[in-house]
């Protein structure tokens, strides 16, 4: 659509696309609205609305994910949480634990990563273990617990929704919600986080390539969620120096193909501490949109993932490089 097209245009144009049998999903940009034509069979003749007020172009999109992609729009999608904007060209910090422990835990942790600059606080109330006898979060309890670091810090919270019969819960503690790698194809949760009223993140699947992580993404914007931010957190390859294989090519390659912004996950990529380090000043070099950190008062006695997590004075420290190099980086 035109830049300041009225409503009424945008309703108008909506009806026309709605009165011929298909889908219409307007999108706000930063300029302008953009307008998808969803579930239709075979191409769509342009002629029928681009006689329509308002209306400045028809662009066929050739892409299998429509709503996700940048030829749907050309500009960066902005989340915004707080008092961070994920997209707009600046470098949000997420950091906390792996796992809610206890209320002494995790508001030490918030105090320490919020007076490093961090934006968002994060920790696991449910947690997707590998083996069942693992620690598997606090559930409800652990979502108090994070609502109240958001009441004393002034830190908006990110956690792990597992499932859609714990998505109301989660939705009603969290302010984004996060769907984690092994179900980033769980196409039930991934439609209801479509229906949420809260940001997503979507965390990218240990073998998946980007289309499907992008498909997985059109799944939730299908639904009338725009608030999708994606989330790079390492694949499955043969080494074993490290967890995972950090894919930084994505970011780039995801940035070409979406308007999505992506964050970039290098604990749950490395899985060991002294990478974490130089991955994440990888991520600020590379232009992300975003970085999470797992950071722990106690690494040494944390009851999930401590071998990864960094101390409050690593954190404090890599918080000003990073901060710098972006600087560096933005300037071009």
């Amino acid at each position: 659509m035109e830049k300041g097209t009225t409503e009424e245009k945008i309703q108008a144009a909506v009806n026309a696309i709605e009165k011929r049998g298909y889908t219409a999903r307007p999108i706000p940009g930063g300029d302008r609205v953009s307008i998808g034509i969803l579930h239709n069979k075979g191409s769509v003749d342009a002629a029928h609305f681009l006689g329509l007020d308002g209306v400045k172009e028809v662009i066929p999109v050739t892409k299998p994910y429509k709503l996700v992609s940048r030829e749907f729009q050309q500009e960066n999608t902005h989340v915004k949480v707080g008092d961070a904007v994920f997209g707009n060209g600046s470098l949000p910090v997420i950091a906390g634990p792996c796992a809610v422990e206890s209320e002494k835990q995790v508001m030490s942790i918030a105090k320490s990563v919020k007076d490093a600059g961090a934006k968002i606080f994060r920790g696991g109330a449910f947690k997707p273990r590998t083996s069942p006898y693992s620690f598997q979060g606090l559930g409800k309890q652990g979502l108090k617990l994070l609502a109240k670091v958001r009441e004393e810090t002034g830190l908006p919270v990110v956690t792990e929704v597992m499932d859609v019969e714990n998505f109301d819960v989660v939705e009603e503690y969290a302010d984004i919600v996060q769907i984690g790698t092994r179900n980033m194809q769980n196409f039930s949760l991934l439609r209801r986080a479509g229906k949420s009223y809260r940001p997503v993140i979507l965390k990218r699947g240990m073998s998946a390539m980007l289309q499907e992580w992008l498909m997985a993404a059109e799944y939730i914007m299908e639904e009338g969620n725009n608030n999708v931010i994606l989330c790079e957190r390492g694949v499955r390859t043969f080494v074993r120096h490290s967890r995972n294989t950090l894919d930084l090519s994505v970011v780039p390659a995801a940035k070409k193909e979406s308007h999505l912004p992506i964050i970039v996950d290098p604990s749950h990529a490395a899985g060991v501490r002294d990478q974490v380090v130089a991955l994440s000043y990888a991520s600020a070099a590379l232009g992300a949109d975003g970085v999470m950190i797992e950071v722990h008062n106690n690494p040494d006695e944390a009851l999930s993932d401590g071998a990864q997590s960094l101390y409050p004075d690593q954190f404090f420290d890599l918080m000003k490089k990073m901060n710098a190099i972006h600087a560096i980086v933005g300037e071009k």
